[in-house]
């Protein structure tokens, strides 16, 4: 009786793991997709750190040439094709990529941190 306790405990115990580390190879995908989407951006706002233009416009322009690396972004991370979390991708390349040119410009304090 007692090891079939045990068995129950144990399957019960299985079940209540975090299914996003029964994957790791995605986890590790989500990763690497990110790095290349944000390695981007960074490249992208080099290129406008002597610029005046608004870093919000050209934020969302350096976002928009960074595209391929979004959508392959969004595609790693969510892969059930939920449109609020394509958004909120959305979103945050744009915010980020107005924080690499702030940054770049040497005028970075105003918005939250960026992570390198």
């Amino acid at each position: 009786m007692r090891i079939l306790i045990v068995a129950a405990l144990l399957s019960l115990a299985g079940c209540s793991a975090n299914s996003q580390y029964s994957e790791p190879w995605t986890v590790k995908a989500v990763g690497k997709t990110y790095e290349a989407r944000d390695a981007c951006l960074q490249r992208e706002a080099a290129s406008h750190a002597t610029g005046t233009g608004d870093p919000a416009s050209i934020g969302r322009t350096i976002s928009a040439n960074c595209q391929a690396e979004t959508n392959a972004l969004i595609a790693s991370s969510n892969p059930h094709n939920d449109p609020v979390v394509t958004a909120a991708i959305r979103q945050d390349s744009d915010f980020r990529a107005t924080g690499y040119v702030l940054k770049a410009r040497g005028q970075y304090g105003g918005q939250a941190r960026i992570a390198d």
